[in-house]
């Protein structure tokens, strides 16, 4: 059992996960992953309107973007965790039943990002402005799903004699086995909602402080939250395929952070310059409709040439 002084300084957890709401189960986990979707989206909306671009386009894009992203979440976990569903004994239709867990972020992030680029074709919005739109928002919506492992008793640390520990209930399926009734866990959850927690401030200022565009804000994005994860995921205690002596999602952060990396510098190099509009080169809103074609001249220099100029291309026509 626990004792009285670490009753007192460890984190409880909670009772339930779930309530009944007539024939539905409604789960805390749905619920936190829902109130995040809904957050980022109206963060992103606010800032890709302050970009000048339209109302609420940013709905359109989530019609793609967020089923792919629950999509490729769904797979990620399956590939990672074969022997869940793989094998003499398992079910292999259990891989479609997402409502008894397991999804992966970083297979969000892909699913995500293919179906916010063909979200981004379809209304004329650059990928990169949405993305760079998007970026302190997700990871504000990353941050408030952590809370769902809290109430699911899931995905919880090494365990830990420190004052923050995490009450776990005993039994419990995710329980180590070998291990005491009373033992407190590092709380995982709380340190990557404290880490993107402070990462969304970080974006914030760094966005506007430096006029972060063209993707080198989601490239921060991507490297920020990768650089935690690497940590957390390595004192996490749940069950992982392990490669190299590296959980896989410990593997998927590493290349997380290269890629968050290569996207900043190559983008600050490829455009130093601040993005013309959020619209694709040919499309754009106005308030009077929707996206449409512009002239060629909105985008291509046709004020006349120099005076000098003007006057050495006349002699130079004179003399041949």
């Amino acid at each position: 059992m626990l004792s009285s002084v670490a009753v007192v300084t460890s984190i409880p957890s909670p009772g339930i996960s779930s309530f009944p709401l007539g024939p539905f189960t409604i789960h805390f986990y749905a619920l936190c992953i829902l109130a995040g979707i809904v957050v980022a989206a109206i963060m992103t909306n606010r800032r890709l309107t302050a970009r000048g671009g339209e109302p609420w386009v940013v709905i359109d894009i989530s019609l793609l973007a967020v089923p792919l992203a629950i999509i490729g979440a769904r797979i990620f976990h399956v590939l990672t965790h074969a022997s869940f569903y793989f094998g003499e004994g398992k079910n292999i239709w259990a891989i479609f039943f997402i409502w008894e867990g397991g999804i992966a972020i970083f297979g969000a992030l892909i699913g995500g990002a293919i179906g916010a680029w063909l979200g981004c074709r379809w209304t004329g919005i650059r990928f990169w402005s949405f993305a760079d739109a998007l970026a302190p928002g997700l990871l504000l919506a990353q941050a408030m799903g952590r809370f769902g492992n809290w109430f699911n008793q899931e995905l919880f640390g090494l365990p830990t004699a420190l004052p923050w520990g995490l009450q776990i209930d005993y039994p419990n399926p995710a329980w180590p086995a070998g291990l005491p009734e009373g033992t407190l866990f590092h709380p995982t959850f709380l340190y990557e909602v404290i880490w993107n927690s402070l990462g969304v401030l970080f974006l914030l200022w760094a966005g506007n402080r430096f006029r972060l565009q063209w993707g080198r804000l989601f490239g921060l994005y991507l490297a920020w939250y990768s650089a935690g994860r690497i940590v957390w995921e390595s004192i996490r205690i749940d069950p992982s395929e392990v490669f190299f002596g590296l959980r896989t999602n410990v593997w998927a952060a590493i290349f997380g952070l290269v890629i968050g990396l290569t996207i900043f510098f190559v983008q600050r190099r490829r455009h130093p310059g601040l993005e013309p509009s959020p619209y694709e080169r040919g499309r754009e809103w106005s308030p009077e409709g929707a996206v449409h074609s512009q002239n060629i001249d909105d985008f291509v220099d046709v004020s006349p040439p120099p005076a000098s100029v003007v006057s050495e291309g006349t002699a130079t026509s004179a003399a041949t």
